[in-house]
């Protein structure tokens, strides 16, 4: 877009005085200057603390949902441009302006455990009708405490409670008071991350009757947005629906939910009522309906999917139907967790941007969706929150809304100090973007916040070299740490804190090699080897033992080239050991998930890493796919066995941070990686195991797009190959035969080697 903050001179952020949940409607009718047949283009330039819904002349001026999103308000609030000519060019007397307003995140009472965090007390909105006629003039019409408001049909709004709108009150409400409001228009900045969307809908698959005799309804699929339906029924018929992901007992599984009530409430009119609770969103698989005039049929409700708008860019399947249901289970994900800002889950009462589930799945993210915009967006939001807490921390999360909580007695999370994976974020996120899109301005931007991470860490690191001080929240959702505490991990956290490091400055002094900073890259690189030389030397044994001997202290050492040569070797041996004796059942968390497979394939044990992928029991990532899943889990066992929710008060069907196993499905299995950043020139290996006989993969690089499609077939491996004109590939096969093409479409039949395939 290219508006500029200047858009919005003139115009004054307008308030209403009303109870906090009614969200208000600001109106003006004015005349133009000249007639409209003499109007050459008109745009609308629009912002709110809150979210806001604007039209002209009763039409939307958009498709887009929940604007202006959710940013680092206390510095970056994001303004918005339409385009707005069709209707003004086409509409006749009075041009009308209507904006109404939501709490959307601004006044969200955001948070866990009862956090109760907000930016401000106060909703606000702010907008500019630009109209410019045939001979050049413009003419300006703004929000000013002259704009009438009253109480819309919207009577509660909250993303986390839900909506409740009475269609008794579309005739009009009380008015109200409307007044200005002081915001600092220093915030203010360009929409430059992708606005949140309706991307699909969903039709009911199932309707039945609960035990307790409720009405549900199952649309197949975990889902975030929102219920719409059109209804007649008797004036003052109140509709109920409730939202949860999960059925347990054969009733809504809302336990989880914690404190969001997760509920939309719809009041008939008496006449033909149509219903979309815009100003919240819930995350879901299941509703319960009350209140339904007569019987609810399957085509009376659908579901509508929202989510920051990204293209799809990488596709695999394979012979295996459940790793097919995994990586649908992660693409859902993704979906329902992209939604204006990367939260670690959209149901309950957090839906935050914690940092550390996007350092674990940001590659993933990348090969499923183009989220170059989207994640750019969030790293400045990441840079600005960094720059301005004590020490330069990056924070657990981002948007830091956190920091207005009111938490209870005795809870506290380590704010002012480093937090190795989560704060790794600062650095792995745009080290993610960097090979995905090969950006080097982006990269430059991004750049001063690794600087401010890697000096955050320094008071933690002691004489010896070791990231060993400080608050660690480790290997988070061991899955064998009790269900009341998932930072109980077995690994040490220093052994996992000092491995980030050395990837942190390593990546680090490339960007900085990238960037022409020769002295950082010489600091940064100095400080990477000085961290590999401290982990040797007093976290691994001779024998390659390294300090807690379990796979999360080995995958990340292995995968960020921590331990070289004879020690890595040794390494991967002791990692398949344990990968064996778990039964190849997963023993790792956020810290060692993303790359254990990696490790154990990267150290010549790939048979190991299939058969650790394909694991059913639990705890593996197969478990929940075989239990029905369909996103990934936050814990291994969100559901037991037996069909009950996990007792842990932390838990969610819809994580994605464990599912980053699927950026090693993409590249290993599915054979597709950079060999350059951006993909300027790819590196084709599939690299075919047991279990798996086909694998077809693309993904649309900057430059075009990129497939690779092997079978096994009697003893020798088929690949087939496609590449954009003039991309360069080196093709690597398991035979070891090694070629080099550039563009077109290519096959390539070898010899296939891998002891115990079947």
């Amino acid at each position: 877009m290219t508006i500029s903050p200047d858009s919005l001179d003139g115009a004054t952020f307008i308030g209403a005085t009303a109870p906090e949940g009614v969200a208000p409607r600001f109106t003006l009718e004015v005349d133009l200057e000249q007639p409209r047949t003499a109007v050459t283009s008109a745009t609308l330039f629009a912002t709110a603390h809150g979210v806001y819904e604007a039209s002209v002349d009763g039409l939307p001026v958009t498709a887009s949902v929940l604007n202006p999103g959710w940013t680092s308000y206390e510095w970056r609030l994001a303004c918005q441009e339409y385009d707005v000519s069709e209707a003004i060019q086409h509409g006749s007397g009075k041009v009308r302006l209507d904006l109404l307003l939501g709490n959307g995140w601004y006044r969200g009472r955001l948070g866990f455990a009862g956090a109760d965090a907000n930016y401000g007390d106060e909703i606000s909105v702010a907008a500019v009708l630009e109209v410019t006629f045939a001979d050049g003039i413009v003419q300006r019409i703004v929000t000013s405490d002259e704009w009438a408001a009253e109480a819309s049909d919207i009577t509660r709004n909250s993303l986390y409670n839900g909506q409740t709108t009475d269609a008794r009150l579309r005739a009009g409400g009380q008015a109200l008071d409307v007044h200005t409001v002081d915001v600092d228009r220093a915030t203010l900045m360009p929409q430059s991350s992708p606005l949140v969307v309706r991307n699909e809908t969903l039709s009911p698959v199932e309707i039945s009757t609960s035990p307790s005799g409720r009405t549900l309804v199952d649309f197949g699929q975990n889902l975030v947005g929102w219920v719409r339906f059109t209804v007649a029924g008797e004036r003052g018929t109140r509709i109920r629906i409730r939202h949860a992901e999960v059925l347990e007992d054969g009733e809504l599984g809302v336990r989880p939910l914690r404190g969001a009530e997760a509920t939309d409430e719809f009041i008939l009119s008496g006449d033909v009522d149509s219903f979309e609770p815009t100003f919240t969103f819930h995350g879901f698989r299941y509703i319960e309906v009350d209140g339904w005039p007569g019987d609810l049929e399957q085509d009376n409700v659908e579901a509508v999917v929202v989510h920051s708008e990204m293209e799809r860019t990488g596709y695999f399947t394979c012979s295996e139907p459940l790793v097919n249901q995994l990586v649908h289970n992660s693409v859902w994900g993704q979906k329902g967790n992209f939604l204006s800002v990367p939260t670690d889950c959209p149901q309950r009462d957090e839906r935050l941007g914690w940092t550390g589930d996007l350092s674990a799945y940001a590659a993933s993210a990348n090969f499923q969706f183009d989220t170059a915009d989207f994640l750019d967006g969030w790293l400045r939001d990441l840079l600005e929150e960094t720059r301005h807490t004590d020490g330069q921390v990056v924070p657990l999360i981002v948007p830091d809304v956190l920091k207005y909580a009111h938490f209870p007695d005795g809870f506290s999370l380590p704010w002012h100090r480093a937090t190795a994976v989560w704060g790794d974020a600062a650095i792995w996120v745009p080290q993610a973007l960097w090979w995905s899109y090969g950006d080097a301005g982006r990269l430059a931007d991004y750049y001063p916040a690794m600087v401010m991470h890697l000096d955050s860490i320094e008071q933690d690191v002691s004489e010896t070299g070791l990231w060993d001080r400080g608050n660690q929240l480790g290997d988070w959702l061991d899955p064998d740490a009790p269900p009341e505490d998932p930072a109980a991990a077995k690994a040490d956290p220093s052994v996992v804190a000092t491995a980030c490091l050395y990837r942190s400055a390593s990546f680090a002094a490339d960007a900085a090699d990238v960037l022409g900073l020769a002295d950082d890259a010489t600091r940064w690189r100095a400080l990477s080897e000085r961290t590999r030389n401290a982990f040797v030397e007093n976290y691994v044994k001779a024998d390659g033992i390294v300090l807690s001997d379990c796979p999360t202290v080995y995958a990340p050492a292995i995968s960020f080239g921590v331990l070289e040569g004879d020690l890595r070797d040794a390494a991967g041996r002791r990692l398949a050991e344990l990968v064996q004796a778990s039964g190849y059942r997963v023993t790792t968390g956020f810290a060692g998930t993303p790359f254990v497979t990696w490790a154990l394939s990267e150290t010549g044990h790939l048979n190991d890493a299939y058969r650790l992928l394909l694991e059913r029991e639990n705890p593996s990532w197969m478990y929940p796919v075989v239990m029905g899943a369909t996103t990934v889990w936050e814990r291994w066992d969100s559901m037991l066995p037996d069909g009950t929710i996990n007792t842990g008060e932390m838990t969610s069907f819809n994580h994605y941070a464990l599912g980053a196993v699927v950026d090693w499905v993409y590249q290993v299995i599915g054979g597709i990686r950079p060999a350059e950043p951006g993909y300027a020139s790819v590196r084709i290996q599939p690299q075919p195991g047991p279990g798996i006989d086909w694998a077809e993969t693309s993904y649309r690089t900057v430059n075009g797009p990129v497939s690779c499609a092997w079978r096994v077939e009697g003893g020798r491996l088929v690949s087939d190959v496609s590449l954009p004109e003039m991309t360069p590939a080196e093709i690597v096969l398991p035979d070891g035969s090694q070629y080099e093409v550039t563009g077109g479409s290519h096959q390539f039949i070898g010899s296939f080697g891998l002891e115990g395939h079947q």
